[in-house]
């Protein structure tokens, strides 16, 4: 099972692609449409547009990719790029079916996936984890086990299928191939997964009852209705593991978690992302936009203020105790 960073939605990475394809050299005087007696030109498109909701919310990404790639995009490999693309899309015939629709070449999809992970490098680099931070990320982690999933469409199916499976000398891993809906099936359902994989591939509701499973039981069917999808599921547990009382043997993955953990909380976000438009100096220049960076440049002079006033809480501590040791 692969494991899934969060990433900008396709429908965002597809918005900017758009307009970045669509803007051309064109000058606000060039005809979009004409009609008796009047015409509608680049220019008023754009004095229409540039209000929208969706636009606003478009410059606002192109502004921040722009920043972080122009500091981080060099952290970025190509293997990186191709892995996102790989894993969001699947096979070349979905991606290429994907590029058409959208009118994108591949290349300008891979130069907005590195400017997505730009801005995740970038995150990164202001992670400073805390003894809190792990330890949350130990109480949440569970390491990997090997299971057998049977997924179907309605209630009726699953129980159909808990009775089969539940026969004596039942075949789990065949009943899989001839009833699962889940692309595990070409392989009697076998699937591996921890804590960390992604919902879209094992939902949380199956992780969720599969820690407590002892091996070789089954579970009744879980209903699960998420943005991934609805359905019913059962689990049979093959191979579970406790992960014991030494975090230092996952060391790596507690870092890891902690980490995405950290990266995915919105306050930290966007003081981070306020922090580097700060750094790189962004400027307004059009009225139309002149709010559209006030969350991120708020959360950062808040960040200022309130580690002004730790700093000079402390001198005044440290002033008071001289003098007190003074008398």
């Amino acid at each position: 099972m692969k494991k899934k960073k969060f990433i900008l939605s396709l429908t965002c990475l597809i918005s900017v692609l758009g307009l970045a394809a669509c803007s051309d050299d064109s000058d606000s005087d060039d005809e979009i449409a004409t009609m008796k007696g009047d015409k509608i030109t680049v220019g008023d498109f754009y004095d229409k547009a540039k209000t929208d909701q969706n636009s606003q919310q478009i410059v606002l990404d192109m502004i921040i990719s722009q920043v972080f790639t122009e500091k981080y995009g060099d952290e970025v490999s190509d293997d990186e790029v191709d892995q996102q693309i790989e894993e969001t899309f699947g096979d070349e015939e979905t991606l290429n079916q994907q590029l058409e629709a959208s009118q994108m070449s591949k290349g300008e999809l891979e130069e907005t996936y590195r400017q997505s992970l730009a801005v995740q490098e970038g995150l990164k680099d202001h992670v400073d984890l805390t003894d809190d931070d792990l330890k949350e990320a130990w109480d949440s982690y569970h390491p990997e086990v090997e299971a057998q999933l049977i997924a179907v469409s309605s209630e009726d199916d699953a129980n159909d299928v808990k009775d089969e499976v539940d026969e004596d000398d039942a075949d789990f891993g065949k009943i899989a191939e001839e009833n699962s809906v889940d692309a595990s099936k070409d392989d009697e359902g076998k699937v591996k997964f921890d804590s960390t994989t992604s919902p879209e591939e094992v939902p949380d509701e199956v992780k969720e009852q599969a820690w407590d499973l002892e091996d070789g039981e089954v579970t009744d069917p879980i209903e699960v209705n998420s943005e991934y999808g609805s359905g019913y599921y059962i689990l049979k547990m093959n191979k579970n593991q406790d992960k014991g009382d030494d975090m230092d043997e996952y060391e790596d993955e507690i870092q890891e978690i902690a980490t995405d953990n950290k990266i995915n909380d919105q306050e930290f976000s966007t003081q981070v992302i306020g922090e580097e438009l700060q750094d790189a100096n962004v400027k307004i220049q059009d009225e139309a936009f002149s709010d559209i960076l006030t969350q991120f440049t708020e959360a950062a002079d808040g960040q200022g203020e309130s580690n002004s006033s730790s700093e000079d809480a402390s001198d005044e501590q440290a002033t008071e105790e001289t003098e007190s040791s003074s008398e």
